[in-house]
């Protein structure tokens, strides 16, 4: 196990919990922000690549769609070149929620760092603002040195 203890994610996840309950107030569901999120980071997607990039259904994607499009987070454009297909955009509405998701995750995290002196926020966030930018590179290349690992360990199981 490494050394984080997967620390982040459970704490990534514990604020999400927090997110999800307080967007339940404005009536969206955890699967609605996932798809608000991606659309609002790729303007003008398909149904069918949204599915293909959060891996699901392309059923659910389109009942979701149509749910977010009825409360006022998402429009449909005809896509130019395909007359069968719709692309998505998020609304005004949709922006206004985001605002609302980072002010729950800022209010979460000034709670979680209280019990930290100003020093140790310093050097915890310069750290951690390193591994994120570690990540985002990892991320926007495909993965290539993740991947191989992966690929590593399955041979070495496979070996056992």
């Amino acid at each position: 196990m490494d050394d984080s203890r997967r620390q982040i994610t459970k704490i990534a996840r514990e604020v999400n919990k927090l997110v999800i309950r307080t967007m339940k107030d404005s009536g969206i569901g955890s699967g609605e922000v996932d798809l608000i999120h991606l659309i609002r980071h790729n303007p003008g997607i398909s149904q069918k690549e949204a599915s293909r990039q959060l891996n699901m259904d392309k059923g659910a994607v389109a009942r979701r769609t149509a749910s977010l499009e009825q409360k006022g987070y998402l429009t449909r454009k005809n896509h130019p070149q395909d007359g069968r297909s719709s692309l998505l955009y998020a609304t005004e509405k949709a922006e206004q929620l985001k605002l609302s998701k980072t002010a729950v995750e800022s209010v979460f995290y000034e709670w979680l760092f209280e019990e930290l002196d100003d020093e140790e926020k310093d050097v915890f966030a310069s750290m951690l603002n390193r591994l994120y930018l570690r990540s985002k590179k990892e991320s926007r290349s495909g993965f290539p040195h993740v991947t191989e690992r992966l690929l590593r360990e399955e041979d070495g199981n496979e070996q056992n």
